[in-house]
């Protein structure tokens, strides 16, 4: 979900009260880090990105509920409602070897380790202990990836290719 250098952080599914916090369903693993009190989020409104201070923000019923500096009430966030949060790429930090950002996985093919095409990632769900990928699989129902070193063997972004090794049954 790359738009020129910004990446998607999640989405404002609603506003929250009349105090002017908004929902956002999060679509990132670093939630508490980029939803911190006086980090700068961007918004596009109108074809330009808005930037957006974080004034407060909380964790709140699988969602975080976040305030902005500048907008007091409900009425200020209110066409805020279905807008997509970013981040500037410049903003990233590094991450440790073997992890990678979502928008580096999706969209990757997934090869098990004769060369064979299993499909592409779609989605990446995050479930508390491991993500699964999503992959399409043309002509086939999707299959669920979990992302465990027993299954995931090679992750090339840059070549937008994965390997891995089916566990019995994973595709029944």
């Amino acid at each position: 979900m790359e738009t020129e250098n910004y990446f998607n952080l999640g989405k404002i599914v609603n506003t929250h009260g009349i105090k002017g916090e908004v929902k956002v369903q999060a679509d990132t693993d670093f939630a508490a880090e980029r939803f911190q009190p006086g980090q700068v989020l961007w918004v596009k409104q109108g074809g330009n990105y808005q930037p957006l201070t974080v004034k407060t923000s909380r964790p709140h019923k699988g969602m975080w509920l976040l305030s902005f500096e500048g907008y007091p009430d409900i009425n200020a966030v209110e066409a805020l409602k279905g807008d997509q949060l970013y981040v500037d790429g410049d903003s990233r930090s590094e991450l440790d070897d073997g992890e990678y950002y979502y928008n580096e996985i999706i969209d990757c093919q997934v090869y098990d380790q004769d060369g064979q095409l299993i499909g592409t990632v779609k989605e990446i769900m995050p479930t508390g202990a491991n993500d699964v990928w999503v992959v399409d699989r043309p002509g086939q129902k999707d299959a669920l990836i979990p992302v465990i070193d027993q299954v995931v063997k090679m992750v090339d972004p840059d070549r937008h290719r994965i390997e891995i090794e089916p566990m019995e049954g994973l595709f029944d």
